[in-house]
């Protein structure tokens, strides 16, 4: 009965994801009456749960924190895609200035705020509290809060360029530093200081998982990492297939049209998010933050490198710098993620903090 059930499993998550390509193939550029979107919608959340299990396959084979690197990698450059996909469709107008700086600053809070507070929340009311490395987990929210300062917040005291936008040179510095930063980042975790992003256990020590079960083999690895990158570009697409009808509903019920943007951001990141809640059930609260904050600086190391190219090619402005209200969040976030970090262990409260800064930007999104 077991062995029936895992093939089933097997089966479930190798045709949902070639079936969601067939349909994004189909869909892609059409207007989708109700019907239509309500299919599209299911094969969207069968293709996030299929890029959850196929993730977890890659991550038992190669270890953390490669695993939550590989997600965290694979989701923002479908996730960048996207958005040069966006902003061509959307042409010159103020929609695609603003469509980067939104998309960015909605998966920052989502990251930051959303999933570590959850996984914090979650764990810590299972577990009592959830313990983490401070040495790894403060070096990624150091570059975090680097990298949103000077590619979100510089942008709005520059004075080269009128309004909110960096000049060229300044663009191009940004787009440097992004991908300089990321790339170290990136180095410190997989090569010079590992240990420093491994799950620990109560008494400090690295876990031990040498009691687990087998890793999967190099075979399955490998197709696992296919129907992990299949999955991953059916979520995007399909998202962006149902964007219109969002978009729709959003005007509707006469919400500012930003709110687009945070619904489909919540939808891209919604493969990590449960990844990573699954990982804090499981006492894993590194593999957790390893996938927020990871994910978080992806989001900005590589797109704003990318819309930068992108906005030149394109000959359009490129708005980078955010508002007062999102400053301040975003300051507030850095300051609560420094204080929920240093200790090197949580408590529920501190996981509802970060849930509250995330119910704060969403309120004034839909209430600016």
């Amino acid at each position: 009965m077991l062995i029936r059930l895992r093939a089933e499993a097997i089966r479930w998550t190798v045709t949902v994801p070639l079936l969601a390509v067939v349909l994004l193939a189909l869909a892609w550029g059409r207007s989708l009456p109700g019907p239509l979107a309500a299919l599209v919608a299911f094969f969207l959340a069968a293709s996030v749960l299929a890029a959850v299990h196929h993730a977890e396959v890659i991550a038992h084979r190669v270890g953390e924190p490669f695993g939550s690197l590989i997600l965290a990698v694979a989701v923002t450059i479908i996730e960048v895609a996207l958005i040069v996909t966006l902003m061509v469709d959307a042409g010159t107008g103020a929609k695609n200035a603003t469509l980067a700086r939104d998309t960015v600053f909605a998966a920052v809070m989502i990251t930051c705020n959303g999933i570590l507070g959850l996984c914090i929340l979650v764990g810590a009311v299972r577990h009592r509290i959830v313990i983490f490395n401070a040495e790894g987990t403060g070096a990624a929210l150091g570059s975090v809060a680097t990298l949103a300062t000077l590619s979100l917040v510089l942008p709005t005291f520059t004075t080269s360029t009128p309004g909110p936008q960096f000049s060229t040179p300044q663009l191009v510095f940004a787009a440097i530093a992004s991908i300089v930063i990321y790339g170290l980042f990136v180095s410190t975790l997989t090569v010079r200081h590992r240990d420093y992003f491994l799950p620990i256990t109560r008494e400090g020590e690295l876990l031990d998982i040498s009691d687990h079960a087998e890793p999967p083999t190099t075979r399955a690895a490998f197709t696992s990492l296919a129907l992990l990158g299949v999955s991953l570009v059916s979520v995007v697409g399909l998202t962006k297939g149902v964007a219109p009808t969002i978009e729709s509903a959003v005007l509707t019920v006469g919400l500012p049209p930003s709110v687009v943007g945070v619904i489909i951001a919540l939808l891209v990141l919604l493969p990590e998010t449960i990844a990573a809640v699954r990982a804090s059930l499981r006492d894993r609260m590194q593999t957790s933050l390893n996938l927020a904050l990871g994910s978080a600086l992806a989001s900005i190391g590589l797109t704003i490198p990318a819309v930068a190219a992108a906005s030149s090619w394109l000959n359009s402005p490129l708005v980078l710098g955010l508002g007062s209200t999102h400053m301040v969040l975003l300051a507030l976030t850095v300051a609560v993620g420094t204080l929920t970090v240093v200790p090197g262990r949580a408590t529920p409260l501190q996981g509802t903090l970060h849930l509250a800064i995330l119910a704060g930007y969403l309120v004034l999104a839909v209430s600016p």
